[in-house]
C-alpha cells in the first residue's frame, strides 16, 4: 500500500497512443514513492523509543519482525509511512476500522508471510482521528482500504493492512500504449475506479454531518493559495489592485457554480498515486488511500481529481468517454447529477478549475515552505489544465488572460457545451 488517448468518439471503448504523458520523477504521496529497503532514521530520539515501546506491544499479537522494518514513503504532510513484514504467524485481529473488501495484509517480496503498514504521524502535528474515522465510513460503502488493525492514538502509531505497493500511475507508467492490449488495460483500470467511485458515493450517505462541509469558506482558502504561493511566492509577482479584482471576481464565479452542485462525500484526493493496484487479483476494484481529508462537497470533485490529475495527461475526447461512464453509472444509482450531460461537463470544468488552481498553490508551498522541490515538476501540466478551462468560458477570459501574463501558456481548443 501507499498511497493516454485519442478514440474517434465519447463512445470509444479504449485509450489512444496519443493522450498519455506522465511526469517521470516527480514528488509522490502514496505509499510506492520511496524506494524499497530504506532504513527507518529518526532525528527525535525520543520518537524512536516511543516507536519501539508500541512495536514491542504489538510485536507477537501479529507476527512482526522489527529487523525488516524500512522506509515506505513520505507524503505531504508530516505524516511517514514504513513496511514492516510479519511471519505470518500473528493472531492479531484488527479494530473493525476499514474492514470493507479485500482488505488483507500483502504478501511480502518473497511471497512467503505477509507485510504491514505502519504510520508514524506525531500527534503534536497529525490527527490521525480523521483517518481512522472516514476508513471506517469507505469500509463500510464497501471500498478496499487499509484495516486498522492497531491503533496508539497518544503516540501517532497505527499499524494498516498493506494493499500493495503498484500505485495507478506506476502500473501506467509501465504500459506501451502503442499496443491494443496497454490500451485495452488503461481503460480497464479506469472504468474500475469510476466504479469505487460511483460505490463510495451511495454507499456513504452516512457521511453527512460526520466529515466537514466543503463551504465558501474552505474553497476560498485554498484558492487563495494560488495567489499567495504561485504567484506572488513562486513567480515573484506583486499583484495590483486591477489584477486582485479581477482574481476577486473568477474566484467569487467559480465558487458560487461548484457550491451550487449537489454534495455528496468527497474524497478530496481520488486519483493515480492514491489508487492501487491489486496484481494478484486481477478485476478487484482499486486500494483507495490517502483520504483522511475526506469532505461533504460538490459532486462532480472526485471524478475530475481522477480524469486530470496532477500526474497525467489524458485527451479530452477519452475524459468526455470516462464522464459519460461515471454519469450513466451514477443517474442509474440515483446519484444527484445533472440530468443533461452538457451542463455536468461544465460543473465538472468548474470545479476542476477551482482545484487546478489550489493545487497550483499547494505545490508551490511544499516546494518553498516544506522543501519538497519535487512537486514543482508538475506545475506545467496543472497550469494548463486551469487555463484551457478559465480560456473555455468568456466569462473566465480576463482569469485567462491573467494565467497568459504570469506564464507561458498556449491555448489550446478543447469541447464547449
Amino acid at each position: 500500500m501507499t498511497s493516454p488517448s485519442t478514440p474517434t468518439d465519447a463512445q470509444a471503448d479504449e485509450p489512444s497512443a496519443r493522450g498519455a504523458t506522465s511526469t517521470t520523477d516527480a514528488a509522490c504521496t502514496s505509499v510506492s514513492s520511496t524506494s524499497p529497503g530504506v532504513p527507518v532514521t529518526w532525528v527525535d530520539v525520543e520518537r524512536e523509543r516511543a516507536f519501539d515501546t508500541w512495536l514491542a506491544g504489538v510485536q507477537g499479537r501479529f507476527g512482526l519482525l522489527p529487523a525488516s522494518v524500512r522506509i515506505a514513503s513520505a507524503d505531504a504532510s508530516f505524516r511517514r509511512y514504513l513496511r514492516i513484514d510479519g511471519t505470518g504467524t500473528g493472531t492479531g485481529t484488527g479494530t473493525g476500522t476499514g474492514t470493507g473488501t479485500g482488505n488483507t495484509p500483502s504478501a511480502n517480496a518473497s511471497g512467503s508471510a505477509r507485510s504491514y503498514i505502519v504510520m508514524d504521524a506525531p500527534p503534536a502535528k497529525e490527527d490521525c482521528r480523521p483517518f481512522a474515522q472516514v476508513c471506517g465510513l469507505l469500509g463500510q460503502a464497501g471500498l478496499r482500504v487499509p484495516e486498522v488493525l492497531d491503533w496508539n492514538e497518544s503516540a501517532g502509531f497505527m499499524l494498516l493492512a498493506d494493499l500493495g505497493d503498484t500505485t495507478y500511475l506506476a502500473d501506467l507508467k509501465r504500459l506501451d500504449f502503442s499496443q491494443r492490449a496497454d490500451l485495452k488495460r488503461a481503460d480497464g483500470l479506469y472504468r474500475d475506479a469510476i466504479d469505487a467511485l460511483v460505490r463510495m458515493q451511495i454507499g456513504s450517505s452516512a457521511a453527512q454531518g460526520n466529515v466537514p462541509p466543503y463551504d465558501r469558506a474552505l474553497m476560498q482558502r485554498e484558492v487563495d493559495l494560488f495567489p499567495d504561493w504561485y504567484v506572488a511566492k513562486h513567480r515573484g509577482v506583486t499583484i495590483d489592485a486591477k489584477q486582485r479584482a479581477i482574481l476577486d471576481q473568477a474566484f467569487e464565479t467559480i465558487l458560487n457554480v461548484c457550491l451550487a452542485q449537489p454534495m455528496v462525500l468527497v474524497h478530496r484526493d481520488f486519483h493515480s498515486r492514491n489508487l492501487m493496484v491489486q496484481p494478484d487479483q486481477p478485476g478487484a476494484q482499486p486500494g483507495v488511500l490517502d483520504f483522511q481529508d475526506a469532505v461533504w462537497g460538490p459532486v462532480t470533485y472526485d471524478l475530475v481529481s481522477l480524469l486530470r490529475d496532477a500526474y497525467i495527461d489524458w485527451d479530452e475526447s477519452i475524459q468526455i468517454d470516462w464522464a459519460v461512464r461515471y454519469w450513466e453509472q451514477a443517474r442509474k444509482a440515483g446519484l444527484p447529477v445533472s440530468a443533461d450531460f452538457g451542463d455536468f461537463w461544465r460543473d465538472l470544468d468548474w470545479m476542476g478549475l477551482q482545484r487546478h488552481l489550489k493545487v497550483l498553490g499547494i505545490f508551490c508551498r511544499l516546494s518553498h515552505r516544506d522543501g519538497k522541490h519535487g512537486y514543482l515538476a508538475d506545475l506545467p501540466r496543472v497550469w494548463h489544465q486551469a487555463h484551457r478551462i478559465a480560456a473555455r468560458y468568456s466569462v473566465l477570459r480576463p482569469l485567462s488572460r491573467l494565467l497568459e501574463e504570469w506564464s507561458d501558456v498556449t491555448i489550446t481548443s478543447g469541447y464547449t457545451f
